[in-house]
């Protein structure tokens, strides 16, 4: 039987609308366009003679007979790919092209003075940072790599944990000068204090203090209320009040003198820092070296 190239291609677009969860999501991974991969998987079901995908306005999903026919051929895309892969050389070279969705005050505080020296020693690597409030689908948009904080909830992607960060709570010497410096965690009360929105729940981040088993609450109240670590930042080193911050972001800050830990004999509280990647089989040596990359930043 002669290789029908037209059905190889039917079915990668069927794969990338099942795994974007969309036509339009489909379109955009593929370089298409929304009607053009509707045609594609319109002209599969044609050739197969059964209809694969169940389309309303708001979703897509596989029938009984596309869910039986997806299953037996993935396998076969895995293995197409996994050639493609190492006919380029992608899993031993460090060259082409790389996505990273990079959690945005990571990339402006600790990997941007760095970039340079990562690039100098990878000359054949295109290097692409996209920084957002909410991690990308990392499929769906062509994202090889995230660098996000917090848990990461369980799914398909694969999550390696890089680090643990303390969360300190800092203000100002000026400010401290102006208000008083709070000496337990009640006294916070009495201050401005800035909060955070997270991105994620629409809800403002409660503060606490950890110290072993001990949690505490904090009534931390304040007229500013952000959604930007960045602009929190930058507004606590105003001297506009008190913030909660990743040490991560401000250890030369806190060295330089120009914020000061309120809480240090309460060091108990840590957010983690997680590098995500689509799939764990075949990882390619970009994206491979761009996590040892970060490893070795954040070391220093």
């Amino acid at each position: 039987m002669a290789f029908d190239g037209r059905l190889l291609s039917g079915v990668s677009t069927l794969a990338a609308v099942v795994e974007s969860g969309s036509f339009v999501k489909a379109a955009d991974a593929l370089g298409l366009s929304a009607s053009g991969v509707s045609r594609a998987i319109s002209r599969l079901e044609a050739r197969v003679g059964v209809r694969l995908l169940d389309r309303t306005t708001r979703s897509v999903r596989l029938t009984d007979e596309g869910a039986r026919f997806y299953e037996q051929v993935a396998p076969h895309l895995d293995g197409i790919e996994e050639a493609a892969t190492r006919a380029s050389g992608a899993l031993s070279t460090v060259r082409g092209r790389l996505r990273v969705d990079v959690d945005p005050i990571f990339s402006r505080m600790v990997l941007a003075p760095h970039l340079k020296q990562f690039m100098t020693h990878y000359p054949a690597l295109e290097l692409e940072l996209i920084t957002r409030d909410l991690m990308s689908d990392l499929v769906a948009d062509g994202i090889d790599l995230a660098i996000r904080f917090g848990q990461q909830a369980s799914s398909s992607r694969i999550a390696r944990k890089l680090m643990e960060t303390r969360v300190l709570t800092v203000a100002t010497p000026a400010y401290l000068a102006e208000h008083g410096t709070p000496k337990t965690p009640a006294e916070i009360a009495g201050h401005l204090c800035i909060q955070f929105r997270d991105p994620l729940t629409g809800r403002t981040f409660g503060w606490e203090l950890h110290r072993g088993k001990k949690i505490v609450p904090l009534d931390a109240r304040g007229p500013l209320l952000m959604s930007d670590a960045g602009t929190m930042l930058d507004a606590c080193l105003a001297g506009a009040g008190i913030a909660q911050v990743l040490a991560l972001s401000v250890k030369d800050l806190l060295a330089e003198g120009r914020l000061v830990e309120l809480y240090p004999d309460w060091p108990g509280e840590t957010f983690p820092l997680y590098a995500v990647h689509p799939s764990r089989h075949h990882v390619p040596a970009k994206v491979n070296a761009f996590i040892e990359f970060c490893l070795e930043v954040i070391s220093r």
